[in-house]
């Protein structure tokens, strides 16, 4: 059912830090705040330096683009913004794909994306591919996302442990991604209950290259600055030995 047109506006603070990173020569990564602050995204983009950074900027400019013009961000009930939000992904999906097809060096370009909407008084997350929405509440670190990962796929069906994905050979192997048939099956989005003093952390894999688990939880929990926190997060990933562009996007609920 559709929320009242009474919901009050969730009130939100962001910080955001995009790096090339020690090992690549270019940002595939983009990363998008609605200037009203009403949704936030990160995509990861893939295929080889120009294909990669145009399918990553391809996603953060066609999803928003579809959210203002589409989205009532005030009494949009939570099965609307999902079914907006899916339509918006597997549009940009189409577009990449279409423009990959046209030029044949970029036919391999795709990108993932995850993002966090605020609309009828909810936080609605979801995306595709591996790049990663946590939340961090009371302490405790949450992934909301699952990867479409080939080692995920694996973790799920039992066939490799989950302490084995992080190290495994195709643990960077998407099965899900924009720029590919099955990109527009659906962004999983989740819609959640905002509470104060919730954060959120939207990411490329180049953070948790880096940083995961409880280091990143008790850096998460020592910065109380979004801004701050996202430098000081895109930091330690680097330091940590991060092998990609490093993207991290923070938003907390005030």
């Amino acid at each position: 059912m559709g929320r009242s047109a009474s919901s009050k506006p969730i009130k939100l603070r962001h910080g955001v830090l995009s790096i090339t990173g020690n090992f690549r020569k270019n940002n595939e990564d983009s990363a998008h705040v609605d200037p009203d602050g009403r949704f936030f995204i990160v995509a990861d983009g893939m295929g080889g330096q120009a294909a990669g950074e145009k399918a990553s900027a391809m996603a953060v400019e066609m999803i928003p683009e579809a959210l203002i013009a589409k989205l009532d961000f005030k009494r949009a009930g939570k099965e609307a913004v999902s079914q907006l939000l899916d339509r918006a992904v597997a549009e940009a999906n189409s577009e990449i794909m279409a423009a990959g097809a046209l030029d044949p060096e970029q036919n391999q370009m795709g990108t993932t994306v995850v993002f966090l909407v605020a609309a009828g008084g909810l936080l609605h997350v979801g995306g595709v591919g591996d790049s990663r929405v946590y939340r961090l509440r009371d302490g405790q670190l949450k992934q909301l996302t699952t990867d479409h990962s080939l080692v995920q796929a694996l973790v799920e069906a039992g066939t490799i442990k989950p302490e084995e994905a992080a190290t495994h050979r195709y643990k960077n192997v998407l099965y899900r991604y924009l720029g590919s048939k099955e990109g527009g099956q659906g962004a999983c989005v989740k819609a959640l209950e905002p509470k104060r003093g919730d954060r959120f952390l939207l990411c490329s894999d180049g953070v948790t290259d880096g940083l995961d688990g409880e280091p990143l939880r008790d850096l998460l929990v020592s910065q109380p600055d979004p801004q701050a926190a996202a430098e000081a997060v895109v930091r330690a990933a680097q330091e940590g030995g991060s092998k990609d562009n490093i993207t991290c996007l923070i938003v907390d609920v005030v």
